[in-house]
């Protein structure tokens, strides 16, 4: 049974290491190559997983995932979306299914174009804003603080998602 793996994040070199960008940050500890450019986006296959990293910007990203749901024929509960998420502290990682939107617009998206919210989420914890507003915070880069600890946790939200999706 195939599983749909979508990564959220921005296109183009301004938004790379922002945390909103954290989900095309756990891709790449993936390791996989042969991507190519569907649906809106680009996408590598890795036996019956498909990764998908949508390139409509995070507020679109739903078309993305609505066009490779429909070609590989994948239900609602066999997609994972890796995402940023300012309600956990910086770090903190949790897998779960379905919930609510939290007012992230890239799952606010993909639930109005795939009807469901079904899907299960790995949530990456970005801490929230001491000063700035959310809109600026997401897409600025992670603390002096944070930049060490980021490794080995993308390479931990990785090995939870290969484990979830192999029902370990």
């Amino acid at each position: 049974m195939k599983k749909l793996l979508v990564f959220l994040g921005n296109p183009g070199s301004m938004y790379k290491g922002t945390r909103h960008n954290i989900g095309w940050q756990i891709c790449d500890a993936f390791q996989i190559s042969g991507w190519q450019k569907k649906f809106h986006g680009t996408y590598a296959m890795d036996g019956d997983w498909i990764l998908l990293k949508p390139e409509t910007f995070m507020n679109e990203s739903g078309i993305s995932v609505r066009e490779a749901m429909d070609y590989f024929k994948v239900k609602p509960e066999d997609i994972l979306v890796f995402h940023d998420d300012s309600e956990l502290d910086f770090g903190q990682i949790l897998l779960e299914k379905g919930g609510g939107l939290r007012g992230h617009k890239g799952l606010k998206s993909i639930h109005q174009h795939i009807g469901s919210r079904d899907f299960q989420r790995l949530r990456f914890g970005i801490g929230r804003p001491s000063r700035q507003d959310m809109a600026s915070y997401v897409l600025c880069g992670f603390s002096e603080e944070e930049k060490p600890q980021l490794g080995d946790l993308v390479a931990a939200a990785a090995m939870m998602a290969r484990n979830a999706m192999q029902g370990q």
